[in-house]
């Protein structure tokens, strides 16, 4: 039996040329300090500034692209529910050791309704918690498109892989998602940083030194709490509820019976 009838959200070519472009722009605004080939000035050094005017039209861009004629009453009402539920589930343990259960969720939702409900998903569920738990900020939107990526690669994982191999693939992709999502935000803050310390962005600077110095910078700042303790929290829910929220959520999809 195949997971659904029909993806949640459905993608059209058109759909997934502007889904691959806003991906390709977006981790270009994660990564651009490592690009950077000589020191800023004039507006060069607005550019972190420029990244947070300019994600969240893309990302509104993608959203509407992905709703136009793909998005229908039931998978919306699905979406509202989902977001719902895991903007309730962030303030349980965020801020406790990098343990934060919105993530697993996303990851088992995008894999039975699909890549574009996984990228939608992951904005809206961060949206939500941000406004519940007070979160707003400049960081938000980078917040919002990391998760939509978790969100959307666990849409694209392949689909022949079932049982226990399935829960196997989820888990291990969630510890490799919580990586991921907090190597990203740390590159977003990263630039930010410049000059307070060794191991902090020297604008101009050679890719490899720059590379080295942010690989460290994350070891020791985010990569031995929050993160692990992210990927951790992801493993053992997904191991743990994985198989019962999986039968769930599929069960809601034959239900609603997506069709393309």
């Amino acid at each position: 039996m195949t997971d659904f009838l029909g993806p949640a959200v459905r993608i059209r070519l058109r759909t997934a040329a502007v889904l691959a472009v806003a991906v390709v722009l977006g981790l270009a605004m994660f990564c651009w300090p490592l690009f950077v080939s000589t020191p800023p000035s004039g507006h060069t050094a607005d550019a972190p500034f420029i990244f947070m005017a300019t994600l969240p039209v893309l990302i509104l861009i993608v959203l509407a692209e992905l709703s136009s004629g793909g998005l229908d009453a039931k998978a919306l009402a699905l979406l509202g529910v989902l977001s719902a539920v895991d903007a309730a589930l962030r303030p349980l343990g965020a801020g406790t050791g990098g343990i934060e259960l919105v993530f697993f969720l996303l990851v088992l939702a995008g894999r039975v309704f699909g890549p574009g409900f996984g990228f939608v998903l992951g904005a809206t569920s961060l949206f939500a918690s941000a406004l519940l738990t007070g979160g707003v900020g400049p960081w938000l939107p980078f917040q919002m498109l990391a998760s939509s990526l978790v969100g959307l690669g666990a849409g694209l994982l392949p689909r022949a892989v079932r049982g226990r191999w399935e829960i196997a693939l989820l888990a291990a992709y969630g510890v490799v998602a919580a990586y991921f999502y907090g190597l990203a935000m740390s590159m977003f803050t990263w630039p930010f940083l410049a000059g307070t310390s060794a191991l902090d962005f020297v604008p101009g600077a050679p890719l490899g030194a720059n590379l080295h110095r942010f690989l460290v910078f994350t070891v020791l700042t985010s990569t031995l709490g929050w993160d692990t303790g992210r990927a951790i929290t992801n493993l053992v829910a997904i191991l743990v509820l994985g198989p019962a929220i999986l039968a769930l959520l599929r069960r809601t999809a034959r239900r609603a019976s997506f069709r393309p």
